[in-house]
């Protein structure tokens, strides 16, 4: 008997969902996505496309997979050992994330052996149940992660106590007073934990240094370095070794390089820099062309490998730059001093000389050691006012290489190059460091300028190891790799823009998808949805990292990059002028893995370096608001989470957070793939990019941490029941005495919706 369509149907859909489940099972521990299945599967039709992604829904929903992250799956561990990297918290959701995988499993603190964040751990995963959240335990501390703590000291007249500002550990450090070391109450301290024992709710510990006093500008500095792990003083032994080095311009020196000495060369930096590291030249040829020269400090020429001196740079692997100072990479008699190109001062340099036509096409390149003089230090301000207006010191090299720039940038753009131009955010402070005052650092076209000489000369020193002529095998280099965007949040990123009338490609070659984002990020200037989608772009963006293995940088649509025109305060630039020094004399490839090790910690280190940057801006602007209690500020929703909204003032880019406890008008639910908290009765809707009114409401110092509310034009609470606006403008004005008042505004609750 013939079979019947719907039979036909029925077998095929069986024979589909046979196979991804035996898919599913073949993955293991893995993740994976319905285009990872359906191509795997081979399903390519619109219709078993859809199929697939609808089997994995239905499949998560019974708690036969996990979903990790929106639209990423995983078969559940069943009661098995496995290793990952504990994360403590100081709200007490402590996890570990499973080696290869991104989902995080709450391990409860009577199951942490009191394992420290970063910590590395043996872990009993329990055996999943539907409608229950997975649960670990740890079994075995595998590998400490070595950390020290920053608080605040109370001195007892038995014991001392730290009080951490960390977010990682919910409890205070009992410290013997033995092991004060001259700490007294109120002191900023750097503490260690010696013991946890099994039983005891604190941890014990030892102060190893004592910051200053708490609240005062140093003391709070340093504290953010010596969170993020980074060094907050100078060895006095490196000082004292590069104080002995002389500048070492002698005939013999300068016989062996290009001499340019003559050729008119300037710097253009910000106003308060003391280190300038690299300088242009210009020269109208006798062709008609122009000789455009990028010359960078050569900086190793002075720091030799394996001295004193380099083992700190390789140790610090970058400066760090914090609200008020930079903390250098070099010491100050090398990077402010016989490195940096000060005016009319003989410099030893590391050059990239152009040739290049009026329409900026380079007809020719060197890259050479050479010997410069800066003939004028700019600040851009005072550059700016010469593209401008056409007039000033040194008028016509200005103006022709901001021609050649523009040139460079326009056509940089039309071959992929994301175009992202956000303001970033300055602080006027006094004497003792207290901002005052708040502005922002626009890129005009003076830094523009810089700037795209300075990727000229990257990619051009990296396209010279990377592209060699002829047959030869590109030699190992350090390149500064930027790899494609995320799918899944490029994605979101066009589903939302699409929303709002604009479209992004999510296929394609890297050109395509970019000039579409940039048409996206050029159309969004001066409306509404501008910050949404313009910090969605961003957030799709992967990280650019350095590495020996090269995959292009996609950013800037570049095949070949790297960093070399900074060596004053980035250690692979340094690498890099190694490595060029060693190639150009026709030297051998150096050992790979040593040169992938270096980059691993360079890009780590360059991670930690902007982090403590972030913390030291934060800090600024929760000092700046704390002076302003009460005021009421316009801004837009940078953040949606499932604890409440960030928002970012657009009068000073500080921003807060509108906890979720004060939105008590509803029960709200948190979009996490459309970024938007829901009420569920009233249907309000708050989505990121939204434009909101807020008030200062409190501000802590010492957490970094703002909260503001909600208010409408006229400046009531917005968001509270009528019967609550009194409560909360006695939390809002600080007269709230105990807990009662501020815990009845603690009414509602926000539940994910993936």
């Amino acid at each position: 008997m013939a079979t019947t369509p719907k039979k036909n149907r029925r077998s095929a859909t069986f024979e589909l969902y046979s196979l991804i489940e035996d898919y599913i099972n073949a993955q293991g521990n893995k993740t994976f996505n319905y285009k990872q299945v359906s191509h795997a599967i081979g399903a390519d039709s619109p219709q078993t496309l859809k199929a697939v992604a609808m089997r994995l829904a239905e499949l998560e929903y019974d708690g036969e997979i996990i979903q990790v992250s929106p639209g990423k799956y995983k078969a559940p561990s069943r009661g098995t050992v496995a290793l990952g990297v504990f994360t403590r918290r100081s709200n007490g959701k402590n996890s570990v994330i499973l080696d290869g995988d991104d989902e995080a499993i709450f391990v409860a603190e009577r199951n942490s052996m009191h394992a420290l964040n970063g910590d590395k751990v043996k872990v009993l995963v329990a055996a999943r149940r539907k409608g229950v959240e997975p649960e670990c335990k740890v079994v075995e501390i595998l590998e400490p992660n070595e950390q020290v703590f920053i608080g605040t000291l109370t001195v007892d007249k038995h014991f001392a106590t730290l009080s951490t500002d960390s977010k990682f550990l919910a409890t205070d450090i009992f410290i013997p007073r033995g092991k004060l070391h001259g700490g007294k109450t109120g002191d900023k301290a750097v503490v260690v934990i010696t013991d946890w024992p099994e039983d005891a709710k604190n941890p014990h510990g030892e102060v190893i240094d004592i910051l200053g006093k708490n609240g005062e500008n140093n003391a709070e500095m340093h504290a953010i370095l010596a969170e993020f792990g980074l060094p907050y003083r100078y060895p006095e032994s490196v000082e004292k070794a590069a104080d002995k080095i002389g500048a070492g311009i002698t005939p013999e020196e300068i016989a062996r390089r290009r001499d340019m000495r003559d050729v008119t060369t300037f710097t253009i930096d910000p106003r308060d820099a003391k280190d300038f590291d690299d300088a242009l030249s210009l020269r109208r040829l006798p062709n008609g062309h122009w000789e455009a020269g990028v010359h960078i400090a050569d900086v190793t020429h002075y720091v030799t490998p394996d001295t004193i001196i380099e083992k700190e740079a390789r140790k610090r692997a970058t400066s760090v730059y914090l609200v008020d100072r930079v903390v250098p990479m070099l010491p100050e008699h090398l990077s402010n001093g016989i490195c940096s190109l000060r005016p009319d001062e003989e410099k030893l340099t590391f050059s990239c000389v152009f040739e290049m036509d009026d329409d900026a096409n380079v007809v020719n390149h060197e890259i050479c050691r050479t010997v410069t003089k800066s003939n004028r230090r700019f600040t851009y301000e005072e550059a700016q006012e010469i593209i401008e207006t056409g007039t000033g010191d040194y008028a016509e090299e200005i103006l022709t290489l901001d021609r050649l720039a523009k040139t460079l940038r326009r056509r940089r753009y039309e071959h992929g190059s994301v175009e992202f131009d956000r303001e970033e955010v300055r602080f006027e402070i006094d004497e003792t460091g207290h901002p005052i005052s708040v502005f922002f650092k626009e890129s005009k076209d003076s830094n523009k300028l810089i700037e795209e000489f300075m990727l000229l000369a990257n990619r051009t020193v990296a396209q010279y190891v990377g592209c060699p002529n002829g047959r030869k095998k590109p030699k190992a280099f350090v390149y500064r790799i930027h790899d494609q965007p995320d799918v899944t949040k490029l994605e979101d990123l066009s589903k939302i823009a699409r929303t709002f009338g604009y479209k992004i490609k999510t296929k394609g070659s890297a050109k395509e998808i970019n000039l579409s984002i940039n048409k996206m990020l050029a159309d969004v200037k001066g409306k509404g949805e501008e910050n949404l989608l313009s910090v969605l772009a961003i957030r799709s963006m992967a990280k650019a990292i350095y590495s020996t293995d090269n995959i292009g940088h996609y950013g800037l649509g570049f095949d070949y990059y790297t960093h070399f025109t900074s060596p004053i305060r980035r250690y692979p630039d340094m690498m890099v002028h190694r490595l060029l020094e060693r190639y150009l004399a026709g030297g051998r490839s150096v050992n790979h893995d040593k040169l992938e090790e270096l980059c691993k910690h360079s890009s780590s280190m360059e991670q930690l370096a902007a982090g403590a940057e972030r913390a030291s801006i934060k800090y600024k602007q929760v000092e700046y608001l704390a002076d302003r209690l009460g005021e009421l500020y316009d801004g837009v929703i940078s953040g949606v989470t499932e604890w409440g909204l960030y928002v970012e003032l657009d009068e000073n880019k500080c921003e807060g957070l509108v906890p979720i406890r004060d939105l008590a008008d509803d029960y709200y639910d948190f979009d996490e793939r459309n970024y938007a908290l829901v009420g569920r009765r009233s249907k309000t809707r708050y989505t990121l990019g939204d434009r909101v009114r807020i008030q200062v409401a409190r501000a802590n110092v010492e957490r970094k941490m703002v909260d503001f509310a909600l208010v409408d034009d006229k400046g009531r609470p917005v968001g509270v029941d009528a019967d609550q606006e009194a409560t909360v403008k006695e939390v809002l004005s600080g007269k709230s005495k105990g807990k009662k008042s501020r815990k009845s505004l603690r009414q509602p609750r926000c539940r994910r919706r993936k």
